[in-house]
């Protein structure tokens, strides 16, 4: 399972993080920190749950 993020559409709601922040981080400003790449074992669910809360649709789940 990988993630795809677009930082141009991320407005900083924070959804992703506050609803899964074992996966996703916060910049200083209050941003997603691009989580790209391979989702690590384990926090698959965490990597849905903030992609399907964003409201930008800025997280993308690429299933394997």
């Amino acid at each position: 399972m990988k993630i795809t993020f677009d930082s141009n559409a991320c407005t900083g709601h924070g959804r992703c993080y506050s609803l899964a922040p074992e996966f996703y981080r916060s910049d200083d400003d209050g941003y997603c920190i691009d989580p790209s790449g391979e989702v690590p074992e384990g926090l698959e669910q965490a990597a849905r749950r903030g992609a399907q809360n964003c409201p930008e649709s800025a997280i993308e789940v690429i299933e394997d």
